[in-house]
């Protein structure tokens, strides 16, 4: 009775719509439902159709508007074509992992953590002092503030200051890393899945990649030094610990076999510890402590766990490899805002740092085991790759008779925002998965929105 009432209220409106001017707001959700005689949940769901078909936008705290959409006549960029030429690689297109939804759909897709799980007191106060200081009004170092990079290299180990080179962000440091140790048309070797964005930063560095298949273990010890003798590569990206997206964290033996391999074939292996804060059931040890030979380049960001809008990294290198990787980020940006790094410091230096990390991890506890007992009651056909002791995400395999694309449109068009794991795969996906973030927001219907992962599933007899 709920689809026809919801069907109904949706063929209601297109007509309504075809009529109203671009902008024109939609009646009040009070109106649809006296007038339909439907329920305030009929209505919303209707009002989501209409959103995705995109023929309205919601503004939350405002209303349901009329997109506004010009119609009259196309522009015509046809001559960009020619003035541009072929592009020299083929971009991957922006992650869902990046979209922005309504505050009324339940958000499976997010890259970054609910506010809630911030410490957004400690971030606030940070601006507050950092405003009042030199930091405002002076360029810092190229390689970043000294306290900064004291405190990065101290958080490693076995580090010198003078390693660390800050970043606007590990997407930054990455498209460095690879530009200045690997060089367009030269192979670059990666996990796959592995981080969307290291795919990304691959494609603008102008690399090839070179993929290596990665369980919930990681990667095979052997396909990598068959991936090395074969392509001659002389870099290897991975995240050895709670990877993006599958969750997965080496085991000890297999990261002293990996770096056994990285430095037979004296080449370096990238290690991207994105997670390092957000370590549920183990504390994060990275490669790079176990390396004294500048084999291992070592990149931790601080933009997921102290606040987005602290774009922060630091990228540990020794010897003419960190002089590479200084020299490609110069040539993308002189410096990283002095105000922002040093707010970064204050934050991870104060007393309650420790505490608010403490109380993440127990939280992120909590919502990945709901999020798991939901995925395991209401969606049975699918198969959680491991439970993670650490991260954001969990990796779930459905059924090889799935059609991704009409999986995602039918958990938008009932309000739940997955991700697609075919995102995250550098090559052809040996089967269908979803990435799904459990940091998200209101944890409370994570239930809700596997139920309609579920039916979305049951829906195409799986």
């Amino acid at each position: 009775m709920s689809d026809d009432s919801s069907s109904r209220i949706v063929a209601g409106l297109r007509e309504w719509i075809a009529t109203a001017e671009p902008g024109a707001k939609l009646p009040s959700t009070r109106a649809l439902v006296a007038e339909y005689a439907a329920s305030p949940v009929t209505v919303q769901k209707a009002l989501r159709t209409l959103a995705a078909q995109g023929i309205v936008e919601s503004r939350p705290g405002v209303g349901t508007f009329v997109r506004a959409i010009r119609v009259a006549r196309a522009n015509d960029y046809g001559w960009q074509t020619a003035a541009l030429g072929s592009p020299p690689h083929r971009m991957p297109r922006a992650s869902t992992a990046l979209r922005t939804v309504p505050n009324d759909v339940i958000a499976l897709h997010s890259g970054y953590p609910d506010r809630e799980l911030l410490p957004e007191r400690l971030v606030r106060a940070a601006f507050a002092r950092a405003a009042r200081g030199a930091s405002a009004v002076s360029r810092p170092p190229a390689a970043g503030l000294p306290e900064l990079q004291a405190w990065f290299a101290a958080e490693l180990g076995p580090a010198a200051p003078g390693d660390v080179v800050v970043f606007p962000g590990s997407q930054s440091g990455l498209s460095a890393a690879f530009r200045g140790l690997v060089g367009a048309g030269a192979p670059l070797v990666l996990e796959s899945p592995t981080y969307w964005g290291a795919i990304l930063a691959a494609a603008q560095a102008g690399v090839r990649v070179v993929p290596v298949p990665s369980g919930p273990h990681g990667p095979d010890p052997d396909e990598l030094d068959r991936a090395f003798r074969r392509t001659g590569a002389r870099a290897f990206y991975a995240q050895p610990n709670f990877a993006n997206p599958t969750g997965a964290r080496w085991p000890a033996e297999l990261g002293d076999r990996v770096l056994g391999v990285v430095r037979e074939h004296g080449a370096f292996l990238i290690e991207d510890d994105w997670a390092h804060d957000f370590g549920i059931a183990a504390d994060v040890v990275p490669l790079a402590a176990r390396d004294d030979r500048g084999h291992v380049v070592y990149l931790r960001s601080l933009t997921k766990s102290v606040s987005p809008a602290v774009r922060v990294a630091g990228i540990i290198a020794r010897g003419a490899a960190r002089e590479r990787i200084l020299a490609s980020a110069q040539g993308e940006s002189m410096y990283v805002s002095g105000l922002l790094q040093a707010v970064a410091l204050d934050v991870v230096t104060q007393s309650g740092w420790r505490t608010h990390l403490r109380g993440v991890r127990r939280q992120l506890a909590a919502r990945r085991d709901l999020l798991a007992a939901a995925l395991r009651e209401h969606v049975p056909s699918a198969r959680l790759e491991g439970l993670p002791q650490g991260g954001l995400n969990l990796w779930v395999r459905l059924p090889d008779a799935t059609d991704p694309a009409r999986l995602i449109r039918d958990c938008e068009a009932a309000g739940v925002v997955v991700n697609p794991g075919g995102e995250w795969f550098p090559a052809e996906p040996p089967g269908v998965y979803l990435r799904l973030n459990y940091s998200g927001p209101n944890p409370g219907v994570f239930p809700d929105g596997a139920r309609i992962i579920g039916e979305a599933l049951a829906g195409q007899g799986l």
